[in-house]
């Protein structure tokens, strides 16, 4: 009886079933090493695809066998701890080759080194060139010019997502249902031309997930435990885009090329971020720059002079390390997303790299405020200077960033000026949101023409006051919007003011073009919230609900206005000693005044 001992990969190619279905193995004793099928179990035990596919084949074999007059049977001991250890430097093969040597048998591999090498020791050798289907795999089918991805699931009909980014419709482009095994059998065929042809690399491989590059395809598998089936999602860029075919203005265009060197690409997923990425990577290259990226996976469209990098060891941090010694001048960081790549693409940036991130936001804004709390906010405008937001495969909006020290817009007091980050329309320079530290929290302000209160506002506001006043010479006057304001005054100008029915009040309000609230001042000091007040460092602190929490708050002295704030995290007010509210407060509480909080959204 012949005898053959196998190896992993030719049972991973599934070449001695094809040889037992063709006759061609018969009446004969096929021996697998025990190492063989240990190494099998520890990569089906990682949830890795080569461990499932070869215990799929070593059942067929032994199925087959027994239909063909075939011995099978397992020889040899289970790998020592300092064999595993030594397995990539060939100790495995060994234990595998000398099986045969033992059994005088014929060594069938499909692996050319081992194959090589058993030669050199005298073994009998059957080399099998794996013969890989490389064009035309089974997934390519449900491919066409305007397809942008497909979702294979088990139990379910293939769909398709057809038509550019921003315009695509979700298609059913089959007839019948997916299993299990058709599944696993086209990423088999993926894994298998990938390895053959080397054009595709495995990204990621986790329990239950695997991400693979094949040519200009991004393969992801999930399967159980990570997922509740097994599915297959194939992306596959349609468009690849110059800068130049973006409708970009000549000052846009001018930036990109002369200053630009933190720019921030965001946009919700399939708007074609990573195009516009792809674009500024080879423009920059085509004008003589050093471009890398940094990718996981690889899969962004680029020329051949922009290499593509990702984990090393694991790690972008380690990947930066090589990258600084490669002095590249502009650097593609595709999907920023964890806090460490957050900090990674700050140092590279403040480090002198030109730095071209790629964040999933819906807003513009979001990709901006997605940096803080991960670097220090001052950092954000050294970090970031151009934030341009895709749309539809589009550039849609285009934000610029600027470092003041001022007062925040809407605030009144000198004394209240801060640093402030203001965000500022690229193209007409209008300032739309300001950023800043308020108490212990960042806050993100809009900032709207209202707020920007000019000289015709202030105007409005002095005749105001000022007619109000005829009532009432002491009257407390609070502008609570463009159209609203509260009035206090003694109870006895009440009924002048308000007048027979409300007519006198009707009327000013028809003169002010504003809505008039009057109340009496010895009402209003019967009002307030509870509240409980502390020092610390610096700032007194009032406390008050929980529950007012981003509510706005207005602090009374003797019923005199002094500050008009928000309440912070956990129900916190802070007022500055050295302010001109803080000393107000310290006079009121060395001559026990009366002070009233009030809270109102």
């Amino acid at each position: 009886m012949e005898k053959y001992v196998v190896d992993t990969s030719i049972i991973i190619d599934g070449e001695i079933t094809k040889l037992i279905e063709s006759g061609t193995l018969t009446n004969c004793e096929i021996i697998i090493p025990v190492a063989v099928l240990d190494e099998l179990q520890s990569q089906a035990s990682q949830h890795k695809e080569y461990g499932f596919v070869g215990l799929e084949e070593i059942k067929k074999i032994r199925e087959l066998a027994e239909k063909n007059n075939i011995v099978l049977r397992f020889e040899g001991v289970r790998p020592s701890m300092e064999d595993i250890k030594l397995a990539r430097h060939g100790r495995i093969d060994a234990i595998i080759k000398d099986i045969a040597k033992k059994n005088d048998a014929t060594f069938y591999t499909a692996d050319y080194v081992q194959a090589l090498v058993a030669q050199v020791e005298g073994v009998k050798t059957s080399y099998s060139k794996p013969q890989v289907k490389i064009s035309d795999l089974e997934f390519e089918k449900f491919f066409d010019g305007q397809t942008m991805s497909i979702h294979l699931k088990e139990g379910t009909m293939p769909l398709a997502k057809r038509g550019k980014p921003g315009a695509f419709s979700l298609l059913e482009i089959g007839e019948t249902l997916l299993t299990k095994e058709y599944l696993e059998g086209i990423t088999t065929q993926i894994l298998e031309a990938g390895r053959a042809t080397r054009l595709g690399i495995i990204e990621i491989s986790k329990s239950g997930a695997l991400v693979i590059q094949y040519k200009d395809f991004r393969i992801v598998v999930t399967h159980p435990p990570f997922s509740s089936s097994y599915e297959i999602t194939i992306t596959h860029p349609i468009v690849k885009m110059s800068l130049e075919q973006y409708t970009i203005s000549e000052k846009l265009m001018k930036r990109l090329s002369e200053k630009a060197e933190g720019i921030l690409i965001s946009g919700a997923p399939g708007s074609g971020k990573s195009t516009l990425a792809a674009s500024l990577a080879d423009f920059y290259s085509k004008k003589g720059k050093i471009v890398k990226t940094f990718e996981s996976p690889r899969d962004l469209q680029v020329g051949k002079q922009v290499t593509q990098y990702t984990h090393l060891e694991g790690s972008f941090e380690n990947a930066a390390d090589i990258l600084l010694l490669v002095r590249p001048d502009y650097t593609i960081f595709d999907e920023v997303r964890r806090f460490q790549d957050f900090r990674v693409f700050s140092d590279l940036r403040l480090a002198g790299v030109g730095m071209i991130g790629v964040v999933h936001a819906h807003t513009p804004l979001d990709a901006i405020q997605r940096f803080i709390g991960k670097v220090e906010l001052g950092m954000i405008p050294h970090i970031l200077d151009t934030v341009c937001y895709v749309q539809a495969g589009q550039i849609f909006k285009v934000y610029e960033l600027e470092f003041k020290v001022k007062v925040p817009s809407g605030m009144t007091e000198d004394d209240l000026a801060r640093p402030v980050i203001e965000i500022r329309n690229f193209e007409d320079h209008n300032l739309e949101y300001e950023i800043y530290t308020y108490g212990d929290e960042n806050m993100v302000i809009p900032v709207s023409k209202e707020t920007k209160s000019g000289g015709i506002e202030k105007l409005a506001e002095a005749k105001i006051r000022d007619t109000i006043r005829r009532f009432d010479s002491d009257a407390d006057i609070e502008i609570l919007s463009n159209n609203s304001i509260r009035v206090r005054v003694d109870k006895e100008s009440m009924p002048s003011i308000i007048g027979r029915g409300g007519s006198t009040v009707n009327e000013l309000e028809k003169t002010l073009g504003v809505h008039i609230d009057v109340e009496s001042k010895e009402e209003s000091s019967r009002g307030g919230e509870w509240f409980d007040m502390s020092e610390s460092g610096n700032n007194f602190v009032l406390e008050v609900d929980i529950s007012r929490t981003g509510m706005d708050a207005e602090i009374y002295v003797n019923d005199k206005n002094i500050l008009s704030t928000r309440v912070g995290k956990n129900g916190r007010i802070l007022i500055a000693k050295k302010s001109s509210a803080g000393k107000r407060l310290i006079d009121a509480v060395m001559s026990k005044s009366d002070i009233k909080v009030t809270t109102h959204d």
